[in-house]
């Protein structure tokens, strides 16, 4: 009896194993499109993988890949679009992992308004956010329907979608989320409307995946990680409701309409197998960009994106 008592006093005397630290750089401010991090963390999911997992929302968008491949953080939430082109450009990053496994882009018009078809978009104005991969996916779906860009006129809105569609600045915005811009005109009293790219001529892809630097990755961490994801998405499907009050309470500004309704609309976007890797998924990307002037060699897929839970 005194030897057991004295191993359970040893045991509660010795430190609990330190949590491994990861860093993970958001793509934008914290929204639906992050839930599964925001619920693996908030559960304890991260935790009952060993890991302590800080999640930093960027100041600079465009920032988070560029410091990954710097060794500066071990994620970053990015796009599979922008993978393409920034390998293309020498930066050391692999998509390692799926957040969201479908597009969100659409080409978002106001429903009562004069573009009923895309041929209708013939002598008007398009907005715009990011150059080069946003007009490749206008080209491509205009030409679906005999149009050019030379019928069109592109307008840089930065990231005034919906509002420059509601003013009647442009006709119609390409880059707009589904998810997301459709449900912040509604709430605002515009009814919109959406043409969806991957049903217009563009090849599917994901839209949002986990970044890393293949010289520097910690491969253990990452499975790690992604396994809590995928806990956690499982989770959200199981539990919608009561996961977006875990989700809201996190910040005051979470806890509104648009955020409810886009958090609905996204549950059936998440990446059920976040680390499984369609092949051909990239390929076909990669040809896109190619044909598109984009790049200027095709890569194997290997040079972009891996399995890490492939032994």
């Amino acid at each position: 009896m005194r030897i057991l008592t004295f191993v359970l006093a040893l045991l509660v005397a010795l430190p609990a194993a330190a949590a491994d630290r990861m860093t993970l750089l958001l793509d934008w401010y914290v929204n639906p499109d992050h839930g599964p991090i925001i619920i693996a963390k908030e559960k304890g999911f991260f935790a009952d993988e060993g890991l302590d997992v800080e999640v930093v929302a960027p100041a600079d968008p465009s920032a988070p890949p560029k410091l990954v491949a710097a060794g500066k953080a071990d994620l970053a939430v990015s796009y599979q679009p922008q993978i393409h082109l920034q390998v293309a450009e020498g930066l050391p990053l692999k998509r390692v992992g799926t957040l969201i496994a479908s597009p969100l882009n659409c080409l978002m018009v106001k429903d009562d308004g004069p573009v009923k078809t895309i041929a209708d978009l013939k002598g008007r104005k398009v907005g715009y956010s990011v150059a080069g991969v946003e007009e490749a996916q206008m080209r491509a779906v205009l030409s679906r329907h005999g149009l050019t860009m030379d019928d069109i006129e592109m307008v840089n809105v930065n990231w005034s979608l919906a509002p420059s569609v509601m003013s009647g600045q442009v006709d119609a915005v390409i880059g707009a989320y589904r998810n997301v811009e459709l449900h912040q005109m509604e709430i605002e009293g515009v009814k919109g409307r959406c043409f969806f790219i991957e049903e217009e001529g563009m090849p599917s892809y994901d839209e949002l995946i986990y970044v890393a630097n293949p010289e520097l990755m910690d491969k253990a961490k990452i499975v790690r990680f992604l396994a809590a994801t995928e806990r956690a998405t499982q989770y959200i499907v199981n539990h919608p409701e009561e996961s977006f009050e875990i989700y809201a309470g996190t910040a005051p500004e979470l806890n509104d309409e648009l955020n409810k309704r886009s958090w609905a609309d996204t549950i059936r976007r998440f990446a059920l197998r976040p680390a499984a890797l369609d092949h051909g998924r990239y390929a076909r990307f990669e040809e896109f960009l190619k044909e598109n002037g984009l790049i200027e060699t095709i890569r194997p897929v290997s040079d972009l994106a891996i399995d890490v839970s492939v032994q």
